[in-house]
């Protein structure tokens, strides 16, 4: 059965009288782990193919690999012309090279859009600041414990993979060269009064860590020093840093460098480990995404790597002063598929700084286009996610909501997913932080085994059916 007949009669059963089902997203609302996040949750999961999941999860590696390799193979390995063209400044460079190490290691959240056909790549978020693992694992976990949706489950073969164990097990083993046999203290570090904005997202990360068995600990970059080669939050020595932030809030805040000075030794001395380095950013740089993307370039990839990019990259195409001053025919393209093309800031996230091509009028697109000189863009391909019909536990009707997806990933492979929805026809950015009716939703896979509840990380082997 595929995962849409699986959804119809999920909804189904939702509006069948004494059904539980409709309680399921006040027992995730409840749970103690999520108590920090004062969020919305969608009435039900959102189910995929586990199928098709993981052969997206297999392309996204092989994505990200091609990514990490970009100076090498298109830059004959000149670092600075490579960041030249992504527009990374000398002061966010700095910072990137002072703390050295370009090879990152698989470590974020894609998101991506589901069209109706398949999943498309939005943005890779490669690196440690990438949020939402906390609330993925511990709102799937917590419908597990609603009996009628753990019957539904087994029925259905519905399962998940928890994302924090995922993390837990990079984390212990990157943290075990400086824990000495024991079990590594993580610190999860944001920027100052970083917390103020994000403490609800950190602190239940940091609660379902905890509760995975880890020792975290979260604070803030002014609140750490440095003794002996290694980081410090009052006597307690810290392993492994978690960062949370990013290296331009370095280079932009006076006073920035002294800040991080102290992680900075430590981690040259090796007694405190970065966990992902701050080049994590560069190839997470949405400008990476328009040179794999660009037909110019194909020379460079086999013809397998551009059969990957064509199946999971919509269009995108890079924007900077070079593209306006030579390349006349990509602005008139852009200009004439206003309609379906959004402009995005390459360095920026969650929507900050796009400019939605098919809502705004010609001549607000044009000089979006011309503004775009000064602060590296591309332009992509508009994704129209697929309807999600969803009924509303109280009224029983059902509602179209549009998701973007959000699937984690280790370097062990995927580590699960989760969703944010929005009304369908509420808006074309799907964001927690700016829309007010956005969702948070878990994502379970439909599998042609007849394996149910927690899974592995997709692509281990699976675990033996639940009892």
């Amino acid at each position: 059965m595929s995962a849409e007949r699986v959804t119809a009669r999920y909804n189904e059963e939702s509006r069948t009288p004494g059904s539980g089902l409709p309680a399921v997203a006040r027992h995730v609302k409840d749970y103690p782990t999520l108590a920090p996040w004062h969020g919305e949750y969608l009435a039900r999961p959102l189910l995929v193919a586990e199928r098709e999941i993981r052969e997206f999860a297999d392309d996204l590696r092989h994505l990200i690999d091609m990514l990490i390799s970009l100076p090498d193979r298109m830059f004959g390995g000149d670092l600075e012309a490579f960041r030249s063209v992504l527009g990374i400044d000398d002061g966010q460079w700095d910072v990137i090279r002072k703390f050295g190490d370009l090879t990152p290691p698989h470590f974020g959240r894609a998101d991506m859009y589901h069209d109706g056909t398949s999943f498309k790549l939005l943005e890779t978020n490669l690196g440690s600041e990438s949020g939402g693992w906390g609330l993925a694992s511990e709102i799937s976990q917590a419908m597990m414990e609603v009996d009628a949706f753990a019957d539904f489950a087994r029925r259905n073969r519905l399962g998940y993979v928890h994302p924090i164990r995922a993390v837990v097990e990079a984390l212990r083993r990157f943290g075990a060269p400086v824990a000495s046999g024991r079990e590594p203290v993580v610190a999860v570090l944001e920027w100052r009064d970083g917390l103020k904005d994000y403490g609800e997202l950190w602190r239940n990360f940091q609660s379902a860590l905890r509760s995975a068995g880890l020792n975290v600990l979260l604070a803030e970059v002014c609140d750490v020093h440095e003794r002996g080669g290694a980081l410090y939050l009052g006597d307690t020595k810290i392993d492994v840093v978690n960062r949370a932030f990013v290296p331009d809030q370095i280079a932009e805040e006076p006073g920035g460098w002294d800040l991080v000075t102290p992680l900075l030794r430590a981690h040259r001395a090796g007694g405190t480990r970065l966990w992902t380095p701050f080049s994590s950013n560069v190839f997470a740089n949405k400008a990476c995404m328009a040179l794999v993307s660009d037909p110019a370039r194909r020379r460079d990839f086999s013809a397998d790597e551009c059969r990957i990019i064509d199946r999971v990259l919509p269009w995108t195409r890079l924007l900077n002063a070079d593209a306006l001053k030579t390349d006349t025919d990509l602005i008139d393209e852009c200009l004439e598929r206003r309609e379906q093309l959004i402009l995005k800031v390459n360095a920026r996230g969650g929507g900050v700084g796009a400019v939605v091509g098919w809502e705004t009028d010609d001549a607000t697109w044009r000089r979006a286009l011309e503004n775009s000189a000064t602060e590296a863009c591309v332009v992509q391909q508009r994704v129209l996610p697929r309807s999600e019909p969803v009924v509303d536990p109280v009224s029983g009707d059902t509602e179209e909501w549009h998701a973007a997806y959000g699937m984690f990933y280790t370097p062990e492979g995927c580590a699960g997913a989760y969703a944010k929805a929005v009304p369908a026809g509420s808006g074309s950015i799907i964001s927690v932080a700016a829309h007010a009716e956005a969702r948070s939703a878990a994502v379970f896979h439909q599998s042609e085994r007849p394996v149910w509840g927690e899974v592995p990380v997709v692509g281990a082997p699976p675990a033996p059916a639940a009892k």
